[in-house]
């Protein structure tokens, strides 16, 4: 076991699985959730994790949970914020962190589009302060994203890269502080031109998600845009280019179907239908089909 510690800020969607993938590297984490039900819940959550897994279940035995911020960052060399993405709830999370926290510990936001130094404003030293951009599930999902300000010190970037490689990550630096960052810019300007074939009737949900999955996402894991571009040669690329760029969605906003589905309560999966209508079971199935996905390429990696 190792002797750092782990403070992990939000016990949700994302905060149990960042304090399960350091958990089950060695780690002790103290992890604070607010609300007494989803506290309670915190180790019978990882411990099912890590049966789907087939790892050790005593692995949880690790992680502590904690009502408040200060019991959870006191003794920290790492904090890890994950609460909902809310600039001045980060901002007042991390200025309670600063108080309470140790004088050396690395203080990093798990936010996915919020820009760190916005985060940080509060902070008094703002030299340890960063942005660590985890995937969901993050227990599963290698890539981390470390995003430095102007004030982030070179040692510490270097730090929080050695201690994510240390636990099986794959750390990348984001140089400039955007919004989005890397991943969610990529990502997210695929969905918009996603949502606008299916708003301007090009296709359907399903269709469009076929093609995804059944094509060119096929090559996603194996092969990035840019090696892709490269393989097909930089003046296929161009030529694609000229025809196809003037056409693509260009809206600024969120486009009128995203809004319309979210305004009539068709919130996704949760809800039962978004894009697509959802069952239970079809919902049970989606989760299986991406943990046992994402467990083989882990394997196929490690192996």
């Amino acid at each position: 076991m190792t002797s750092q510690h782990i403070g992990v800020i939000g016990a949700g969607l994302m905060g149990h699985g960042i304090a399960q993938a350091f958990a089950v590297a060695g780690y002790r984490v103290d992890i604070q959730e607010p609300d007494p039900d989803r506290r309670t819940a915190i180790l019978d959550r990882v411990r099912r994790n890590l049966r789907e897994l087939g790892q050790d279940a005593a692995d949880a035995d690790r992680i502590r949970p904690c009502e408040t911020i200060e019991e959870a960052v006191a003794r920290a060399d790492v904090v890890i914020e994950a609460v909902p993405e809310d600039l001045d709830l980060k901002q007042r999370v991390f200025a309670t962190i600063e108080a309470a926290a140790p004088p050396h510990a690395l203080l990093a936001s798990n936010t996915s589009v919020i820009p760190i130094t916005r985060i940080m404003e509060p902070l008094r030293d703002k030299s340890r302060a960063m942005g660590t951009h985890w995937w969901n599930p993050p227990h599963l999902i290698p890539l981390v994203e470390v995003i430095r300000t102007a004030d982030t010190a070179d040692d510490a970037v270097a730090a929080m890269t050695a201690l994510l490689t240390a636990i099986g990550k794959r750390p990348v630096q984001v140089r400039r502080d955007v919004p989005g960052f890397i991943g969610n810019r990529l990502q997210h300007a695929l969905w918009r031109e996603a949502i606008a074939l299916v708003q301007d009737g090009v296709c359907d949900a399903e269709t469009l998600d076929t093609v995804v999955k059944a094509g060119f996402g096929r090559r996603l894991a194996v092969l990035g845009p840019l090696e892709n571009a490269d393989l097909v040669g930089t003046d296929l690329t161009l030529a694609v280019h000229e025809h196809v760029l003037p056409d693509l969605d260009r809206t600024a906003g969120p486009l009128p179907l995203l809004r319309e589905l979210v305004a009539s309560g068709r919130l996704g999966m949760k809800a039962g239908a978004g894009f697509r209508t959802w069952t239970e079971e079809q919902r049970a199935e989606v989760h299986t089909r991406l943990a046992l996905h994402l467990q083989r390429l882990d394997g196929m990696e490690r192996g």
